[in-house]
């Protein structure tokens, strides 16, 4: 995700900063404690907590010293801290520094005022069931039974922060046919995971709408995709697409705009999720 100026993802940097100045807030440090600490002065604080600059792990490391934060807490930062400074660059996420849970990703999602999704085959995270979600962290292969559990508890700390939060986050869902007709887990999974898909849609905060197969060719055959937009003005809409081995974010404006006419196309070709049951 580059922003063409050199100096890193306005995005990022953003979401550091507001990380950063929670976490100052939490310590009941103020910015003359920091430079105290001889670690910035007040001036550079106030430039990283507002996203103006690039921040260096070693400055993660000794704010997190002064605030006592974690060490888990810690390697995420320094991980978001890297996405400060490089341009195109690829998020690892799973196995990699960054838990899952607390990746730039699901920051980016717990902060987002609007998420429009589309995947052929799989509901979203926030919208899954435990017993759903489980099955699909299970099809990773190769993890551990504390590890998925592990992972399983993330997710659902997922939907409670972007849901419950003091304005919560609005959702759009395109989900094609195959997220409904694959059976992940078991029948009786997919039938709770369905009936929790309608009971979002009963309200407003949440749009479920199905792709059916009879649409035929649509423009987003290439594969899934999401548009995060957010409340504030200053942090700009941003395009994040998932792969096997890392994550993409692009909040170029001419490719947030692709990507939004995508999605508009798909939602006219597409039906409530009501409509699509019977």
């Amino acid at each position: 995700m580059s922003t063409g100026n050199g100096t890193g993802t306005t995005v990022v940097r953003r979401q550091l900063g507001r990380k950063l100045r929670r976490l100052r807030e939490e310590a009941g440090k103020s910015h003359a404690d920091v430079e105290a600490a001889q670690i910035a002065s007040a001036t550079k604080m106030w430039r990283i907590e507002s996203g103006k600059v690039t921040v260096k792990p070693g400055d993660i490391w000794a704010l997190a010293r002064l605030y006592d934060v974690s060490n888990q807490v810690t390697d995420a930062l320094v991980g978001l801290a890297s996405g400060t400074r490089d341009e195109g660059w690829w998020e690892e996420y799973g196995r990699a520094v960054i838990p899952d849970w607390l990746g730039l990703y699901a920051g980016l999602e717990s902060t987002a005022s609007l998420i429009s999704s589309y995947h052929p085959e799989l509901v979203h995270g926030l919208l899954q069931t435990t017993d759903y979600a489980r099955a699909v962290i299970r099809a990773d292969g190769g993890l551990t039974p504390d590890v998925v559990e592990r992972r399983l508890a993330c997710r659902m700390e997922r939907q409670r922060t972007t849901f419950t939060r003091a304005q919560p986050g609005r959702m759009r869902a395109i989900l094609g046919a195959g997220a409904l007709s694959l059976v992940v887990g078991s029948r009786k999974i997919m039938d709770a995971q369905i009936s929790h898909l309608r009971t979002f849609s009963e309200g407003d905060q949440i749009d479920v709408r199905i792709l059916p197969t009879a649409a035929g060719a649509h423009p987003a055959m290439q594969g899934a995709f999401m548009i995060l937009d957010f409340e504030d003005a200053d942090d700009p809409a941003l395009v994040y697409v998932e792969t096997h081995l890392g994550a993409r974010y692009m909040e170029q404006s001419a490719q947030v705009a692709e990507y939004r006419r995508i999605f508009g196309l798909l939602h006219r070709m597409s039906v409530g999720l009501e409509e699509y049951l019977g």
